[in-house]
């Protein structure tokens, strides 16, 4: 007689119900990001997530990949109001002029950051010290939604020309980009990604 299959433990967001969020808990969120591609897209989504939840972003992220020449901020830079206007227009996207905008314009700011650091992972790593804040959970309840961290990293993309990057959205973003790692202490990702595992085989 087969046992049963024990269901693996997971944040309580990761909803069975969701594919694609289910599958972006288990194989991305707070995996530590050293791409300035993947910075640059993830940084345009926390910006559309403003005020929405990622569960619609991540349903619209393959517009976004097309839409946005699969996040190329050289690309991205060079856009015209044409273009945005064109982008206004587009139903795989979410249609804000003033997120698609801060798109094209923290495009810009982020090649300048490129300039200046030699690329946008060593600029945004500074803030946790080059390595992943590992914290420990143990309800959703209790995990931030900004940090100092968060609040600094903020007020220096800010100054550097950057928009929709409140503490709050650079917080989603850290977590994004494993520069924190919140998933609570009884996920099986939490040990996971402390022991460096980047990514696990998706079956369920």
């Amino acid at each position: 007689m087969r046992s049963a299959t024990i269901p693996k433990k997971r944040c309580a967001w990761a909803s069975v119900d969701d594919r694609l969020l289910l599958q972006y808990h288990d194989l991305e969120w707070a995996v530590p990001v050293h791409s300035d591609s993947k910075h640059f897209e993830v940084l345009v989504l926390s910006g559309a997530q403003a005020g929405l939840n990622w569960s619609l972003v991540l349903k619209k992220r393959e517009g976004y990949r097309r839409a946005f020449d699969k996040f190329d901020p050289e690309k991205v830079a060079r856009y015209s109001e044409k273009r945005i206007q064109t982008l206004l227009s587009d139903e795989e996207i979410i249609r804000n002029r003033m997120k698609i905008e801060a798109a094209v314009h923290n495009a810009r700011a982020f090649l300048k950051i490129q300039q200046d650091f030699g690329d946008f992972d060593s600029y945004c790593w500074r803030f946790v010290d080059g390595r992943p804040k590992l914290n420990n959970w143990k309800n959703t309840r209790q995990i931030p939604v900004t940090s100092p961290e968060s609040e600094t990293f903020s007020n220096h993309l800010k100054e550097r020309g950057f928009s929709f990057v409140g503490p709050t959205v650079v917080y989603a973003y850290m977590q994004a980009t494993g520069m924190v790692n919140d998933h609570l202490v009884d996920c099986f990702r939490h040990r996971e990604i402390q022991r460096g595992y980047k990514t696990v085989s998706f079956t369920e």
